[in-house]
């Protein structure tokens, strides 16, 4: 998490994948009373929809409809959460519609979803599971409304701190030793701060949805390798490359021992940024050439299928951080290159897709804005992010840490005012409860009815009614729209020549699903 700077949103319009029709099934007539039969039986054999065959007809599949709204300016006292609503049903035809039409394409199809999520910080890890704040009940109870997909929202992916990070209680790395000391064979590593928390949190939450993955990032190497012999800002020396990169080796191959594959890692969290909390200076061309000639042959040759991403910082930092890796063709044809990651706190998140139409192939994940208490609508922000990412090709929607307590912490230096999907009471008089904030629900609103593999399909690109859809790999689609305004609004569905409308109350989230 670094400093927060405004950030304009863009809605770019998309040049599609692919968009090809299907053509309906046709069936020869046959003659005599046997083909009569035939005819018959395979007209209702059609309208029952066969195993295997077109789906039925959208009038009689209905429309669920999921809804959260909030009471305050701020947009976080939620009054709805994810409340499911009375079904719609299509119809054909009917009066013209006054309101806003929202078509759904599902000939057009563009990224995959990669999985939506937050982070087990130190503080979100120790919340949980090491503070005593709560029973083991409750924290059972709470694991399951955030990763099972069916009980709770399905969260679907976790990027996790590789040591101490802005919102940790103290500083650590995985291989911590006295000041003028060095392990350049690495004979102190341990991952056995991860052990108490962190690790056997994930390993749960991989239990709960198989399907979640997760990305492991440093805020800092060891203080013995750098320059300043800090974990506050200083830079790697360069005798220390290669030995940095047997680090992440170290790091994948002691959480792939307790159970927990990491999928993807990047370099450096936020490079440069930023003084006070663990943190660590580099220059674009660095990162590249740490990523070229260390990390990704480190990787391959370990026989780790894990995933490198670029940048990890904002779009306005992609230029100096992310360009001079991703522009190099060696290091995008490795089997062991990811993509992008990108932060949404400063910056114009149309550069996803100026770099998506240079490298088409290039996947996209954005992999952190925190909520805050800076941020004046919460509900508004959490709902134009997971739009504009998605619409600019994001396939990932990521927030920052999990929970935090009542007071923004605990924290040793960094961000005092981030909040989570979760506030977990600890020290004050709710002591043990755990409150669902607004950040919980309007991730639930992807999390929970789009699930990994999904693909992104065309609708209708709207100002008053912000939207984007998915088709999941089991064939179902989902809506999920934003009314972004202070008065309430008819929205159709138009899907394959047939509508369905709902009235939107004003300032609410919905998905809708069938």
């Amino acid at each position: 998490m670094g400093r927060v700077q405004p950030h304009r949103k863009a809605l770019v319009a998309m040049t599609p994948r692919s968009g090809r029709r299907n053509p309906r099934p046709f069936r020869r007539a046959l003659n005599g009373a046997a083909g009569a039969l035939a005819a018959v039986l395979a007209l209702a054999f059609t309208a029952a929809g066969p195993p295997g065959g077109p789906p039925p007809a959208a009038r009689e599949r209905p429309v669920q409809v999921h809804l959260t709204t909030t009471s305050d300016p701020g947009g976080r006292h939620v009054v709805k959460g994810l409340e499911s609503q009375r079904p719609l049903r299509f119809t054909r035809g009917g009066p013209p519609h006054r309101g806003v039409t929202l078509t759904v394409d599902g000939s057009t199809t563009y990224q995959t979803f990669q999985g939506g999520g937050a982070s087990f910080t130190d503080t979100a890890a120790w919340l949980l599971k090491g503070s005593g704040a709560l029973s083991k009940a409750t924290r059972e109870a709470t694991m399951k409304r955030l990763f099972d997909p069916r009980d709770g929202i399905g969260l679907s992916f976790l990027r996790n701190p590789m040591g101490a990070s802005d919102l940790a209680r103290f500083d650590y790395t995985y291989d911590d030793l006295p000041a003028g000391r060095a392990d350049p064979q690495l004979k102190h590593f341990s991952i056995g701060h991860d052990l108490a928390g962190v690790l056997p949190l994930t390993a749960e939450a991989r239990r709960l949805d198989p399907a979640l993955r997760v990305m492991a990032v440093p805020w800092s190497a060891p203080a013995w390798m750098k320059d300043n012999g800090s974990l506050d800002q200083g830079r790697l020396r360069a005798q220390y490359y290669a030995v940095y990169a047997r680090y992440f080796v170290a790091s994948l191959r002691a959480y792939r021992a307790h159970g927990v594959p990491v999928d993807y890692v990047s370099v450096q969290n936020e490079p440069t940024c930023c003084a006070g909390y663990p943190s660590m200076r580099w220059t674009g061309r660095d990162l590249a050439r740490f990523t070229k000639r260390d990390l990704l042959p480190a990787l391959a040759g370990a026989r780790l299928p894990t995933k490198v991403l670029a940048l990890d910082w904002n779009w306005n930092r992609y230029p100096a951080f992310g360009a001079p890796t991703v522009d190099d063709p060696a290091i995008r044809r490795h089997p062991n290159f990811g993509g992008v990651a990108w932060h949404g706190y400063g910056g114009d998140v149309g550069e996803q897709t100026r770099v998506h139409r240079r490298y088409p192939g290039l996947v996209m994940y954005d992999t952190e804005h925190s909520g805050g208490r800076w941020i004046a609508d919460q509900q508004r922000e959490d709902m134009h992010d997971l739009i504009d990412y998605t619409r600019n090709w994001g396939s990932s929607w990521i927030r920052w840490s999990l929970a935090v307590d009542q007071n923004g912490g605990p924290h040793h230096g960094g961000c005092g005012s981030c909040t989570g999907l979760l506030t977990v009471h600890h020290g004050d008089a709710a002591q043990g409860t755990v409150d669902y904030t607004i950040e919980y629900y309007t991730m639930g609103h992807l999390t929970k009815f789009v699930r990994p593999g999904a693909r992104r399909i065309a609708s209708t690109a709207s100002a008053a009614v912000p939207n984007v859809a998915w088709r999941n790999p089991d064939g179902s689609l989902a809506l999920i729209a934003y009314n972004d305004s202070a008065a309430a609004r008819s929205v159709t569905i138009n899907w394959q020549g047939e509508q369905a409308t709902y009235r939107l109350p004003p300032r609410a989230s919905a998905t809708f699903t069938w």
